[in-house]
Order: C-alpha cells, then sequence, then structure tokens
C-alpha cells in the first residue's frame, strides 16, 4: 500500500486507502477495519494526505515532514483523546516551528490518531519522487504516439451507399 493512495474523507473518522475512483465518488478501504464501501463526492470530500500542509512560523510544510518528526521523535506519542494543552506541548517539543495559532489542537489530535493508523498498516510515510511521475508519462507517451499516427495516415475513401429512403404512405385501415 502506497502513503499517495491514502485519503481522509470529510464526515468519516478514520484513514482510507482509495481503491478506485468514479465520476460521482470513489471505492475506499478503510485501513483500521479494512471494510470496503462507496463514498460520493456529492456529500463527502476527498483529501490526499499528499496534498495536506501544516501551518508553520515560516512557510507551509507538507504533513509528511510533520508525521516523519513525529515518527523520529524520542517523546512518547500523546494518546490522541488527551487535553488540547498535552498534546499541544508534544507538538511544541516535537516540531516547534508549527504555528499553534493557525494550527487547532483538533488538528494536532488528528494527526497522532493519523500517525497511529498508518503505523498499525505498516505504511511507509513519503512524497511520491518526481521520478515516479515521468515514468508513468513515458508509459503514456507511446500510445500518444500511435494517435498522432492514426491521425497522419490518409483515410480512403469508402464506398457510400444512398441513405434509405422513407416512404410516407399513409396506412389503410381495414
Amino acid at each position: 500500500m502506497n502513503y499517495n493512495k491514502i485519503v481522509s474523507v470529510t464526515g468519516l473518522g478514520g484513514l482510507f486507502e482509495l481503491v478506485s475512483s468514479k465520476a460521482d465518488g470513489g471505492i475506499v478501504k478503510s485501513l483500521e477495519d479494512n471494510s470496503v464501501k462507496f463514498v460520493s463526492n456529492r456529500v463527502h470530500n476527498f483529501s490526499h494526505l499528499e496534498s495536506i500542509e501544516v501551518y508553520t512560523t515560516a512557510d507551509n510544510v507538507n504533513l509528511t515532514e510533520v508525521l516523519t518528526a513525529m515518527q523520529a521523535s524520542k517523546e512518547a506519542l500523546p494518546d490522541a483523546k488527551a487535553d488540547g494543552k498535552a498534546i499541544k506541548a508534544y507538538f511544541g517539543k516535537v516540531y516547534p516551528t508549527m504555528d499553534f495559532e493557525r494550527v487547532y489542537a483538533s488538528d494536532m489530535k488528528k494527526m497522532v490518531r493519523w500517525l497511529e493508523v498508518l503505523q498499525k498498516a505498516g505504511i511507509e510515510i513519503k512524497l511520491t519522487e518526481a521520478g515516479e511521475d515521468t515514468i508513468a508519462d513515458e508509459a503514456a507517451a507511446p500510445v500518444a504516439e500511435k494517435k498522432s499516427s492514426k491521425a497522419a495516415m490518409p483515410k480512403t475513401a469508402a464506398p457510400k451507399s444512398a441513405p434509405v429512403k422513407k416512404i410516407n404512405t399513409p396506412r389503410k385501415m381495414a
């Protein structure tokens, strides 16, 4: 399971793996109980963990930086249901440049809970590298070349048949 497929869904607690996406929603698999369900995007919003940023006193940082700092820390991970002051004290030691005026205690509790879920599922927390995207682009390139070569080929004129004539005669009633 890759970190880039992990999403948070509004209105649903926990983290999910995005199995498949459709025009009107997505099929997600819970990381906690492995249940699979369809989630409509009319009711819920999806947030990829890779796209979430955290406010700091300087520039915003990606959530992965905060999560890796939490993993690397020797501080004991607080309980996700702990007091907001205790969670804030923990993040003050682990990631002191976090902007505590704009990052709420509920967000910090969510980060602690998400780290617990990710560790339990055995997911390596890392951003997708740019090299992986270029590999996908290179794989798509031959398909584009085939389409362009079809467009460049001259079309031979196919014999056209005359359209079927419609007869507008009234029906005879018996």
